[in-house]
């Protein structure tokens, strides 16, 4: 008889995370017989990845018909926490009978997991949990509280990077026998490989991918282009992503006539092409953990400048051998390194340095490990 897992990974917009979510169940029914895979789908988070999801042999669990999503406010401190507390009610029911009439050999939460954590405080369940750290953990008094009481009663937790799982162990909240590094399963090898061959209607630009948001720092990145521009004025940044800042973005880009030069793409369904061929690929962001479009360009070959912001970015980019870091925030490191990343004479032997960095985030490689942890 097949084990069950099942996966719990409410969100209000996408993020990198819904990605992983998918592609680790992915993982598992493509390279093993032993276990099969469902994604609970409670509040219709996941309904416009369902025709992908069943396509990959995954099965997904619906329960109410409306998409919340359409309706919570996930923008602001406040909004976003009303709509925490609502997912909250919503799911205590709906996730205890769950696990007490499916019975799963092992429940993996991402997000919002305080939910989980409270009904395996509360309650006795023979399903096994496995918390995944989506993200570098911000820890909060109500968090640190939550942790230390139900990591009694958890069975695994999983790190992304070798930075979050050291600080986990500092925190000193469980075992550290119990808290894993799994690398997350970012990179389908045969889709990418199809994906990247699109063609696209640009040339001779720099590549910057995710949400629009404080977190990535795009306002950064724009002012110092704007400089780089007034040296060349065919200097062109592309801009893939949506978000919260877009408006103050696009309001910058307007009022200093960088419309020609920085150009913002919206949502791109296919980023692979643009990856494959930039000039570079920049990440400005704060902090990521890991930092998914890193990997994801690395795997297209593409050169990296990246701010060298912690936890992921720091651990994937060794300066000058897979890629070039500068100072996270600093528009005098950046304006240097990006005249380095320019002038760059042995792009080949750096793209090949990343290729051979990045195998640990295969979906074969993430199946292997993820294997492993769980049958110790």
């Amino acid at each position: 008889m097949k084990k069950k897992i099942y996966y719990w990974s409410p969100f209000l917009s996408p993020i990198a995370t819904t990605k992983a979510v998918i592609n680790s169940a992915s993982s598992i029914m493509r390279y093993s017989k032993d276990y099969e895979c469902t994604i609970l789908n409670f509040f219709n988070e996941f309904c416009n990845f369902e025709k992908l999801i069943l396509r990959k042999n995954i099965k997904i669990m619906n329960f109410y018909k409306i998409n919340f999503s359409k309706y919570l406010p996930y923008r602001g401190k406040i909004k976003s926490r009303l709509s925490f507390v609502i997912f909250f009610i919503l799911g205590f029911l709906p996730l205890k009978k769950i696990l007490r009439n499916y019975k799963p050999d092992y429940l993996i939460i991402h997000l919002i997991s305080s939910l989980p954590l409270v009904l395996f405080i509360l309650f006795q369940f023979d399903t096994k949990l496995i918390l995944r750290i989506s993200g570098y953990p911000r820890m909060n008094y109500f968090r640190k509280i939550l942790w230390k009481v139900a990591f009694k009663k958890i069975y695994l937790v999983t790190c992304p990077t070798v930075n979050t799982l050291n600080y986990l162990k500092k925190l000193d909240l469980i075992n550290p026998k119990k808290i894993k590094l799994l690398y997350d399963p970012i990179i389908d090898v045969n889709e990418i490989n199809k994906k990247k061959n699109e063609i696209i209607d640009y040339k001779n630009y720099y590549l910057a991918v995710g949400r629009l948001t404080k977190q990535k720092n795009f306002l950064f990145l724009c002012e110092t282009f704007s400089k780089l521009i007034e040296e060349n004025k065919k200097l062109k940044l592309l801009i893939a992503g949506t978000g919260e800042e877009e408006n103050k973005i696009r309001k910058y880009i307007k009022k200093n006539n960088l419309n020609n030069n920085i150009i913002l793409l919206g949502h791109v369904s296919n980023i692979y092409p643009y990856f494959k061929n930039s000039n570079g690929f920049i990440l400005s962001s704060l902090w990521e953990d890991p930092g998914f479009v890193i990997v994801e360009a690395s795997f297209c070959r593409t050169p990296i400048l990246s701010a060298n912001s912690w936890p992921g970015p720091i651990e994937l980019i060794v300066n000058n051998h897979n890629g070039i870091l500068y100072d996270s925030n600093d528009k005098n490191s950046f304006y240097e390194k990006f005249k380095q990343l320019e002038n760059l004479d042995d792009k080949k032997n750096m793209q090949l340095n990343n290729l051979k960095y990045i195998k640990r985030f295969t979906l074969f490689n993430h199946y292997k490990e993820l294997s492993n942890i769980i049958n110790k």
